[in-house]
């Protein structure tokens, strides 16, 4: 299964309102595995800062979880992408419902995500 990061990242900002780097990293995170902030940071060409901070607002959004301070990792992304979309209803007053194109994210993002586990 090829894997179109583009539209999926396109999907998370405009169907979950992540920001472009939210999402990035997002991916990064579950298609890689668990990461440090400075590998983020090198990976994404961000500031280390930068990379930290959006790894933590990742976890309050519901996208990551934090392993340490410094190391993140992504739960299922079938899980993920309904619980940050849940989320993001909740933040925006919006009543949530079943959204095929967040499901197709995590459908997407799975075998990728199982991959990069079973190394």
């Amino acid at each position: 299964m090829t894997l179109n990061l583009d539209k999926i990242e396109h999907d998370l900002v405009h169907e979950v309102k992540l920001s472009p780097v939210e999402a990035k990293v997002f991916l990064l995170v579950t298609i890689t595995g668990k990461m440090s902030v400075d590998r983020i940071a090198t990976d994404l060409k961000l500031d280390p800062q930068e990379a930290t901070n959006v790894a933590k607002r990742l976890v309050t959004l519901g996208g990551l979880i934090d392993m340490s301070e410094t190391e993140f990792e992504a739960m299922h992304p079938r899980f993920t992408a309904v619980n940050m979309y849940r989320k993001m209803c909740i933040r925006e007053n919006i009543e949530f419902k079943k959204n095929l194109t967040v499901d197709n994210i995590g459908v997407a993002l799975e075998i990728h995500y199982d991959r990069a586990r079973t190394k």
